[in-house]
């Protein structure tokens, strides 16, 4: 028994409950008299909503079927050998299930060569290799690919991607070493580390082939036809792959060089797996590619036993599992059908609601606000998005005219409500504006019809207390922008009956929007926890700690943006009103700041100022400057991470034990899908767990050892 089989073997002990990926080798003549082929065929045996992956028990039947092939090939029974995938999925990677089960380093260090020893024989055969990626490939399944001598794409194929860097972990089975030696290092810094710290961004299939990392691109139709076809031509010698030649020298090492400075700008140092990749990358440079192999077997292992990947793990499963089934959402057969949609204003944040219940509910909407310029104003915004998709060609002209002639809108509640069964309010953030509102939509709307808030921190049982029928309130917060945050924030008032509820579900699902549950708290969860998290940089910056200093305390969190860089997106003014919101619910933990307030009242638009100069570079404005009145206590960076750690962690706990929320997996599933922290923080509670924080301010962890973390 080979080594392989063994440490394959060893593995799937470890991992009884593996979805198991067949490789099924079947023989046919190729076209034009080329000689007889074998082909490999991954799949797991479901359709394509379960897509294969590479588990140890996968690996060891990818391994016999390669020692079929090999068998064939040096007998002179077939002249080449091609891989493909199931229907829509070619395979997308490692089976994470799986990595959570480790518990030591030289199990996981098996994962790797495990891996490796399997693709590497794909390009030792005795004939040409063939990987045909037919649809979706990710991580594993690209790299099995990396090790044949040629590829085809599919123009229909989704989603192409070395993900790792984003999940904690690096390309472990040939991507870091394979990937620059056959397109350059500048692109596959593109692919690994730059895709991947953009929130996972998908190739493609013709960017695939654009990027030369595959040889040809075909329709998806016919898809493995036309592939065979172009294999037979290449065997016969009638079609040559020219590949660039790829520039070793300086090149090489600004690539990397360009690679650590994304890493630094999106992690600052606080997640190692980008930093690994780039280091093999950078020793990949004289092409040697076992050393490379080598360094991913040691790199895989590290991280495997690392928080960073435990985390990203965890996130992972959050936004893929429990985001699609949210804990403590009544019964579905409960929901309400929704056939036409009311939005009462029509604002930006209105006419953004407008156009997203038009696209994806594909139901009449209809505005309404106080006169008719501004009611035209967002019709008009939802006509030039609809031109704007158009124009892209996302949509045809046939979807355009439909969806332009859904979106209507009156001066008039009764004539625009009359029969909607979804009205959302998206008006101005003030209790009584919200109440008056709700009074005069309830006047007018059918008995069914659901009543929705787009509150960001006020009282949805406030709100709802002076209606004949409070119960078919609801909170319904988006976040900003609507169409790229995912997160809705279900907000149940006291009143609110299950049908309602489990109506704001149903169309939160269309919407394609995680949904998350939660009490009607003051701010709710997002703005809460990120209201305390800002009041204490506030705070450190008015007891006399500079701008600066309290800026960068945060920096190895590896947030998309500073503290005031947000504050500017959200607006000053708007984060004053939730900290005042929040000062007047709990005084004794919220502050609101003069400084904050002076800017305010200055009419600032934020702490900054960019000028081109500088790079566009945040500068603290000299006006901002002038305004800030200051004490004299300094703190260190470390000291001001510490605060502000602290009262995040304190907030949480409070939070869990008010019963905002079911767990501290919705916490973190709010911070990753409504304000973008990072999969390696795990949102939030795995981190103050890794850093000890949860246990100095709570005197416990928010999660269970081996959640998020090493199993003990």
């Amino acid at each position: 028994m080979s080594t392989t089989a063994e440490l394959l073997k060893g593995a799937a002990e470890l991992f009884p409950d593996e979805v198991v990926t067949s490789a099924h080798v079947r023989h046919f003549e190729l076209p034009t008299g080329a000689g007889r082929f074998a082909l490999i065929t991954l799949d797991n045996g479901f359709d394509h909503t379960k897509p294969t992956t590479f588990g140890p028990q996968s690996l060891a039947n990818l391994n016999a079927a390669i020692d079929q092939v090999e068998a064939e090939a040096a007998n002179g029974e077939i002249v080449g050998v091609g891989i493909t995938g199931k229907p829509f999925i070619f395979a997308v990677g490692a089976d994470l299930k799986g990595v959570e089960l480790l518990k030591k380093h030289d199990e996981a260090l098996a994962i790797g060569k495990g891996g490796h020893d399997v693709f590497k024989r794909l390009s030792a055969l005795a004939v040409p290799t063939f990987a045909y990626y037919n649809g979706a490939a990710m991580g594993g399944g690209v790299e099995v690919g990396l090790h044949c001598t040629y590829r085809t794409v599919s123009k229909a194929l989704p989603a192409f991607s070395l993900p790792e860097v984003f999940l904690g972990l690096v390309p472990g089975w040939g991507g870091c070493a394979i990937l620059p030696n056959l397109i350059g290092a500048e692109k596959a810094v593109s692919v690994i580390i730059e895709n991947s710290l953009n929130q996972n961004r998908q190739l493609k299939g013709k960017q695939v082939f654009e990027l030369g990392i595959a040889d040809a691109l075909f329709e998806g139709a016919d898809f493995l036809e036309q592939s065979l076809i172009w294999t037979a031509s290449v065997l016969k010698g009638d079609v040559t792959v020219d590949r660039p030649e790829v520039d070793r020298g300086e090149a090489w090492d600004q690539a990397v060089a360009k690679g650590r400075a994304i890493a630094d700008s999106k992690v600052h140092g606080a997640a190692p797996a980008a930093y690994r990749a780039l280091d093999i990358i950078e020793a990949a440079k004289d092409g040697d590619l076992q050393k490379g192999f080598d360094a991913e077997d040691q790199a895989l292992a590290d991280l495997i036993m690392g928080g960073e990947l435990r985390s990203g793990i965890y996130a992972f499963n959050l936004v893929q599992k429990r985001g699609k089934r949210p804990a403590g959402a009544p019964d579905k057969s409960l929901a309400r059908p929704v056939t036409k949609v009311g939005v009462v204003g029509a604002g930006l944040m209105a006419s953004q609601l407008a156009l997203l219940f038009l696209r994806r509910l594909e139901v009449p909407v209809v505005l309404t606000d106080i006169d008719q310029e501004r009611v035209d104003k967002g019709v008009g915004y939802v006509h030039g998005e609809i031109d704007k998709l158009l124009g892209k060609g996302r949509i045809n002209q046939d979807k355009a005219n439909r969806l332009k002639g859904l979106v209507s809108g009156v001066l008039d509640k009764a004539e625009g409500f009359a029969d909607a069964d979804f009205i959302i309010e998206a008006v101005f953030e003030e209790m009584s504006v919200k109440q008056k509102v709700f009074a005069e939509v309830e006047a007018v709307a059918p008995a069914h019809a659901i009543l929705a808030t787009n509150t960001s921190s006020l009282s949805v049982s406030e709100m709802a207390s002076k209606l004949q029928h409070p119960e078919r309130v609801v909170g319904f917060h988006f976040f900003n922008p609507v169409a790229v945050l995912p997160l809705l924030e279900i907000v149940k008032g006291e009143q609110t009956d299950d049908a309602s509820l489990a109506t704001a579900f149903g169309v939160a699902k269309k919407l394609k929007k995680t949904a998350v549950l939660t009490k009607d708290a003051p701010a709710f969860v997002v703005n809460r926890i990120l209201t305390r998290f800002m009041g204490e940089i506030q705070n450190v910056i008015d007891e006399g700690t500079s701008v600066e200093t309290a800026e960068k305390a945060v920096e190895p969190l590896g947030l998309p943006m500073s503290p005031l860089v947000l504050l500017e997106l959200v607006g000053p003014a708007i984060g004053l009103h939730v900290s005042e919101t929040l000062n007047r619910a709990f005084p004794e933990r919220f502050t609101v700041s003069p400084n904050l307030k002076a800017v305010v009242e200055a009419g600032k638009r934020g702490f900054y100022v960019y000028k081109p100069e500088n790079g566009f570079k945040p500068e603290l404005d000299p006006e901002v400057a002038a305004l800030l009145k200051q004490g004299d206590v300094v703190l260190t960076e470390e000291q001001v991470r510490d605060r502000v750690l602290d009262a995040v962690a304190q907030e949480i706990g409070l939070m869990l034990e008010e019963g905002v929320v079911a767990e501290a997996q919705d916490i973190d599933l709010c911070l990753i899908t409504g304000a973008g922290w990072p999969f390696h923080l795990g949102g939030i509670t795995p981190y103050l767990d890794r850093e000890g924080v949860s246990e100095r301010v709570n005197g416990k962890r928010f999660l269970a050892q081996g959640v998020a973390s090493v199993p003990a």
